[in-house]
């Protein structure tokens, strides 16, 4: 089982998510290595949401404390 390191990125972080996921889906893994794959994944979700905190803060502060809905399309 691949030691726990913090994800660089939070599409790292997605990554190895989806990759635990599949690996505990996919196989008769023991139950030590789910347990440690359960423990790694959790982190990596609380990982997760920080990150997703910090960008709605962020924008929250950019708008002013309005949190308005994103426009991709550039405004002339």
């Amino acid at each position: 089982m691949k030691k726990n390191t913090a994800p660089k990125s939070f599409e790292e972080a997605l990554k190895r998510l989806e990759a635990i996921t599949q690996a505990m889906q996919g196989s008769e893994m023991p139950l030590e290595d789910a347990l440690t794959a359960y423990q790694e994944g959790n982190e990596l979700v609380k990982y997760c949401r920080t990150k997703l905190a910090e960008v709605e803060q962020k924008l929250q502060v950019l708008d002013a404390g309005e949190l308005k809905e994103l426009s991709l399309e550039q405004s002339e």
